[in-house]
């Protein structure tokens, strides 16, 4: 599309999304682009806008639009109050390194810097930069350069370290005209791993006795999701997945060994402590995943560790490695399966004993009345291979990261939306996302009671759209403990007994989602939950299952009174 008809700056603008391959925007409507607007019903036929309840689960839809897509998810919302709302889904996007674009709109040009009515400075405000929360922030004053200014964020957000970009949009300019030509689709230029680097890493390699790969961050696809499994295979390499990174790599392949997130099972973590070589295929290496940054102790860690990252800013930032490569993944997996290991290896019999360890891990006490275990087990059992599953934060999560295994990489995206920002409420939108995208796969959300009560109006838009109705199915399974459950935890932990703040006083969460046109169900038991969720598979519109869970099960390894003990032990040996 070249279009050089004049036109109002906000079709334009619709014009320039469509020619980057944009089909759908997630946004609240707001009286500060209202020409923008209509620009998206003026070319209804090539794009949709989605309305949602709220900007922050606009955002966080736009977030896993960029997850699922590797393109960058959009979201419209309007000035200051619309800004801010936005912002959780913005520094979600920062700290999930996914390519994102948010338009903001602004106060008309002539009342600027009189603090009009929601006005804001938005380069302040999202503070571009390293620890900020977008990789740039323009306003665009020129209706002329509308295009420009699309296909600069498109190249910001998509390049090196992908990530969120802020475009912000002053009212007038929105209603100009003007004839600017529309720009070509933005394409990532992909960096390859040097030569020479290549040939160091493999020198690594040969000369250790315990290596190991940790695999995440973003810009994977599936050709090189299977390059790195290819890679993994030549070397006999074990492979853990950096948090909520777990669908980087097939968890049912026997060189699998674990996720590197919280908690991780204490036989994979010993592992990453002793081994002698730890290569980082695209991660931060963030304080998750390095278990606050002492499985690999900063800045220099105890083993050698060879970092692959797509940002040059992120190489040598927190771990001084002993080889760093600049990388795309989609370059990197491709360069590393070329390879050529020994014929024979040391550590040959080490992935087969790491992927023991992960299934092993699969064990757990049986939990009466409602077992978690049992309840995730049962739905990866029963969902199809392809099923996107999401959450937000909270320890409900420790069950989704320690008994679903990913299936990897798939064709049509991502099949973990989790948010390593730690952001509550994320689960509900970017269900509703996924499930809006792609309309063939079925999509299964778990949230907390207090991660769900954060963003749950969002099924009003699933209802609205069409969501779940079609051959892929939309669930929500809400974890009811009536608690802040984390925070009741590290209550429990340092200061045993002593609760404050972190009980919930919940609705009737299956006469909600019923109100919002959901199929809903209330269940207590384990021996309820398979048939329930089999109704859910077959069932013409979205379900919502309401779980109510002991108060006392605290996460997939203890219970509250059992780490309110070992508190008070500890305390009373002081």
């Amino acid at each position: 599309m070249t279009s050089t008809a004049n036109r109002l700056a906000g079709h334009a603008l619709v014009e320039a999304l469509v020619a980057q391959g944009v089909d759908t925007a997630f946004g609240v409507p707001g009286e500060s682009y209202l020409a923008a607007l209509d620009g998206f019903h003026e070319h209804r036929d090539r794009i949709r806008f989605i309305a949602c309840r709220q900007e922050g689960g606009a955002a966080f839809m736009a977030e896993a639009q960029g997850k699922l897509s590797g393109r960058p998810g959009i979201c419209f919302v309007t000035r200051g109050p619309g800004a801010t709302n936005a912002s959780i889904g913005v520094h979600t996007a920062f700290q999930d390194s996914t390519p994102m674009v948010l338009f903001v709109g602004q106060v008309a040009s002539d009342q600027r810097d009189r603090e009009a009515f929601q006005e804001l400075d938005y380069r302040q405000f999202f503070s571009p930069g390293t620890l900020g929360m977008a990789k740039w922030v323009g306003e665009i004053h020129d209706p002329d350069r509308v295009p420009e200014y699309v296909a600069r964020a498109f190249h910001t957000a998509l390049q090196g370290r992908p990530g969120p970009v802020v475009l912000v949009l002053p009212e007038d300019m929105l209603t100009q005209m003007t004839a600017a030509p529309v720009l070509p689709r933005v394409e990532p230029v992909q960096a390859w791993p040097s030569p020479d680097g290549l040939s160091e890493l493999r020198q690594l390699l040969l000369a250790a006795e315990r290596p190991f790969v940790i695999a995440g961050g973003s810009g994977w696809d599936a050709e090189a999701a299977a390059a790195l499994q290819r890679f993994a295979e030549n070397w006999q390499l074990p492979v853990g997945c950096a948090f909520r990174f777990q669908d980087c790599f097939d968890n049912r392949h026997p060189n699998y060994a674990g996720d590197v997130g919280i908690a991780p099972n204490p036989k994979l973590a010993q592992r990453i402590r002793e081994a002698d070589l730890v290569i980082a295929i695209g991660p931060r290496l963030g304080e998750m995943t390095t278990g606050g940054y002492t499985l690999l102790q900063a800045p220099r860690p105890k083993q050698k560790l060879v970092h692959i990252h797509a940002g040059a800013e992120e190489l040598g930032r927190v771990y001084a490695a002993d080889l760093m490569l600049q990388a795309s993944m989609a370059c990197a997996a491709k360069a590393l399966e070329t390879l050529a290991p020994p014929p024979s290896l040391r550590w040959a019999s080490q992935s087969p004993a790491a992927h023991a360890d992960y299934l092993g891990n699969f064990d757990a006490q049986a939990v009466e009345p409602l077992d978690m275990a049992q309840v995730v087990k049962t739905i990866t059992r029963l969902a199809p291979d392809n099923t996107v599953y999401t959450n937000g934060a909270g320890n409900f999560a420790g069950w989704m990261h320690r008994y679903i295994p990913y299936h990897g990489l798939q064709h049509d995206g991502r099949t973990q939306l989790a948010p390593t920002s730690g952001a509550m409420g994320y689960g509900v939108p970017a269900a509703v996302a996924a499930a809006l995208l792609y309309p063939d796969r079925t999509v299964v959300n778990i949230a907390g009671d207090g991660d769900f009560l954060m963003t749950g109006q969002e099924l009003a838009t699933a209802t609205g759209y069409g969501a779940g109705r079609g051959a892929g199915k939309l669930i929500s399974i809400v974890v009811d403990n009536g608690s802040y459950g984390t925070i009741r935890m590290h209550q429990e932990r340092e200061y045993p007994g002593r609760v404050s703040g972190s009980d919930l006083f919940n609705p009737d969460f299956a006469a909600l989602a019923r109100a919002y046109g959901w199929n809903a169900e209330f269940l207590d038991r384990t021996a309820d939950f398979e048939a329930a969720f089999q109704r859910a598979l077959q069932a013409d519109k979205p379900t919502l299952l309401h779980l109510k869970l002991d108060s006392d099960v605290s996460n997939t390894r203890g219970t509250l009174s059992a780490i309110r003990a070992a508190a008070l032990v500890k305390a009373a040996a002081r």
